[in-house]
């Protein structure tokens, strides 16, 4: 894993009214950005690879050890390639 992706955290979506681009129960990716959380939103990155904001509201930060979730990174960045 890049340096780049130690700043990853994973959410899974649990609402997308209004974000119908967005899929209920699928985890994404997540870049720390403070000034978007200052705003109440999360940077996701969807399937293009691009980060784009959306409400926080809409996601639930997934807590799991980092061995596990770098083995998740992993699994996204496969599906995404």
């Amino acid at each position: 894993m890049g340096k780049k992706e130690a700043h990853i955290n994973l959410a899974v979506c649990i609402a997308n009214t209004g974000y119908e681009d967005l899929e209920v129960r699928k985890v994404y990716r997540v870049l720390a950005d403070a000034k978007a959380a200052e705003l109440g939103c999360l940077r996701v990155i969807d399937e293009s690879g691009e980060d784009y904001l959306y409400p926080a509201d809409r996601f639930m930060i997934l807590e799991i050890p980092e061995a596990e979730r770098d083995r998740l990174l992993a699994v996204l960045e496969a599906v995404a390639a």
